[in-house]
Order: structure tokens, then C-alpha cells, then sequence
């Protein structure tokens, strides 16, 4: 645990990159601005999400399991067996390095659900995988699912970006979409599974600021079948996009409007189509309003999107060049990547930046 002495309550950075087009590039320049931005961590924790690193086994769940004994991946692949056919396992590939002491064992795997356990009541294949996501987290000790989607994977654990990069051979990794944090802990404690993206199936949320609606967020995320236990306010951003977007089905045009809701004086004052449906929106989904000084950004195998509280207390920046999106906590991580980029802006408060990747 920290000293709270060194609280930093701006801490944490965050980077992101995206093709519309799909071309991809290496974690080289990914890890190149989370370096830039190394003073707003403090080696507590980072990390990276990457999207189209698994193009021969894309239509298969990719699971990154961390573990911390031998039993936690004999009970876990045990699990797995019972619940999924396997197409492939195989440890992550990882290399020494002086910066990175003791860490866990990771694994993944790549796998469908079995046919027979496929549910019959409305559910969907993803809404199987988030229940044995979720068991595995809360019921067999010393296993974390790191990531689950598809196509994508999560690479994260104590260290600044530049020793987890260094760690998990980032630079090997091609993807079309990366994401970066530095952690700077202000609440909980910095442990491997607590370093940010966290995620639930191709969904993976960055995140600086603190969400002061946790406890409410994570009662109503519960109710939908969410377990929040990796003991840090921000992995509820993620059930929130999963549960908003693919379940529920609502428009990206709303979601901040649900997130980052308007204040009801600022509502009464819209057109009254307007009104009304933030009016609805507000009343139907108080309970996953997400209040606090907050900035996201949010990968999945659509496309990335920021967004940050409804007053901005904290920093968001945005550039697009040619094919690409950037979003960052700094315009200099940024330009780090991307030293001549022209189009650059502060999204406003609340204001959710969007990226769609073209069809493939």
C-alpha cells in the first residue's frame, strides 16, 4: 500500500491509438508515449489492451488467465475444460528483466463455449463467457482472467509502461487499436490484477480520477449479474459499456448522456424531443450515473471512445490524423507518436469522443 502522503490526486496516464482502416503497427509506439508520460504513474501499476493481435484465431473467446500457484491453474483449466472446448493453450511469452520482480504465471487460451451448456433462456454465448468470467475470478483462488474477448488481449501488471512492455514483449504484438495507462493509485492498493485496462469480454476501460458513485454502480451492476471485485472503483466503467451497449442496446449517441448525464438544469433547457429522452435516460439509469472526477477511454472490436465527467476535472485530449484517432490524458503523448498532427482538441465535459473501425 501507498503512503497516503503520496496521494497525487491527477495522477494516472493514459494513451490510445486507433486505424480505421485496420492498418496495424506494433506496441513499439504505444509504449513510446505511455514513456512520455511515466510522470503520472509511479510504478504501482500499467498496462495495454491490444485488438487484432489474433487474426488465424479470431473466432475464438481469448482468455488471459493470471496465476499465482500451481493448484489456481489446475483448478482453473480444470474449469475450463468442463465449460469450453479448447482449440489452443500456451503461456504468454514474457522475458526476464531487472525491473520486474516475482511476478505471477500467465496463460491463455483460446476456446468456445461447449454446445450443451449454450443457454436456452434468452442468454447469449457472451452472457455464458461473463458468468465463468466472473466464477473464476470470485471462486478459485489465486486465478484472474486478465482479458476474455475475442481478437484481443490485455498485457498488464506492477511496473511503469515501459518494464510491463518490456515484460510481455509488447513490440512483438501487431494491433490496429492500443490502448496504454500508468497507474498512480489514490484509493487501493497497487496488486498485478489491479493495474489497469480492466475488461470483460472485448471491452477494456483506462481510467484517471475517482468514482465517488462506486458503491451505488457496483449494487446496480450487480443486479445484472456483475461481480466487482478487484478491489478498485474503476473496473465498473467496463461492466457499464458492456451492459449499456451490447445488452441493452443503446445508441452510442446516448451512452454519455447516461454515464456523464447531463445536470437537470442544463436538461430543462433542451429542445423537447431532447428533454425528453435525457429526462428517461436519467430516470430509467440513475443508478449507473458515474459521478467523481473521472477521464475513460474505452477499446472493443468496434473502435475506441473517451469520455470524461460532466464538469472535466480531469484532462482529455483528442487528435485525429489521416486514418488515425489518438486520446489522451496529454496532447505530448500525443505528439510523441505523432509529432506534426493538426487536428487536435479538448472534447468538452461529458462530451463522448468516438472512433468506428471500417468492415474488414
Amino acid at each position: 500500500m501507498m503512503d497516503l502522503d503520496e496521494r497525487n490526486v491527477s495522477g494516472c496516464g493514459l494513451s490510445s491509438m486507433m486505424n480505421k482502416k485496420r492498418v496495424k503497427v506494433d506496441g513499439q509506439a504505444i509504449t513510446k508515449s505511455m514513456r512520455n508520460l511515466r510522470e503520472r504513474g509511479n510504478g504501482l501499476g500499467a498496462g495495454f489492451a491490444a485488438y487484432g493481435i489474433y487474426p488465424d484465431r479470431k473466432d475464438y473467446f481469448a482468455l488471459h488467465l493470471m496465476y499465482d500457484s500451481k493448484d489456481a491453474k489446475k483448478n482453473t483449466e480444470d474449469y475450463i475444460n468442463d465449460y469450453f472446448h479448447i482449440s489452443s493453450k500456451e503461456p504468454i511469452p514474457t522475458r526476464k528483466t531487472e525491473s520486474i520482480i516475482d511476478p505471477p504465471v500467465f496463460w491463455r487460451y483460446f476456446v468456445l463455449p461447449q454446445e450443451k451448456f449454450l443457454p436456452t433462456d434468452g442468454d447469449s454465448e457472451e452472457d455464458f463467457v461473463i458468468k465463468k468470467v466472473m466464477h473464476i475470478n470470485t471462486g478459485i483462488e489465486g486465478a484472474f482472467v486478465v482479458s476474455s474477448g475475442k481478437d484481443m488481449g490485455v498485457f498488464k501488471g506492477i511496473g511503469y509502461p515501459e518494464d510491463i512492455s518490456e515484460f510481455f514483449k509488447i513490440e512483438e504484438y501487431k494491433a490496429h487499436t492500443w490502448i496504454g495507462h500508468s497507474r498512480f493509485p489514490t484509493n487501493t492498493p497497487g496488486w498485478w490484477g489491479g493495474a489497469h485496462p480492466f475488461t470483460i469480454l472485448d471491452w477494456a476501460v483506462v481510467h484517471n480520477g475517482e468514482i465517488s458513485s462506486y458503491g451505488i454502480n457496483k449494487r446496480y451492476l450487480k443486479m445484472h449479474g456483475y461481480n466487482c471485485t478487484m478491489q478498485t472503483d474503476s473496473e465498473v466503467v467496463a461492466y457499464l459499456f458492456d451492459l449499456l451497449i451490447r445488452r441493452h442496446r443503446i445508441p452510442l449517441e446516448y451512452v454519455s448522456d447516461v454515464l456523464a448525464s447531463p445536470f437537470w438544469k442544463n436538461i430543462d433547457l433542451e429542445e423537447e424531443d431532447q428533454r425528453q429522452i435525457r429526462t428517461a435516460l436519467r430516470m430509467v439509469y440513475g443508478s449507473a450515473l458515474v459521478n467523481g472526477p473521472f477521464a475513460v477511454i474505452i477499446g472493443h472490436n468496434g473502435g475506441l471512445m473517451g469520455l470524461s465527467d460532466r464538469v472535466k476535472l480531469r484532462p482529455m485530449v483528442a487528435a485525429r490524423d489521416g486514418d488515425w484517432l489518438y486520446i489522451s490524458s496529454e496532447e505530448a503523448g500525443i505528439r510523441e507518436i505523432s509529432p506534426s498532427v493538426q487536428n487536435v482538441w479538448h472534447p468538452r465535459a461529458g462530451e463522448l469522443v468516438v472512433g468506428e473501425l471500417e468492415e474488414n
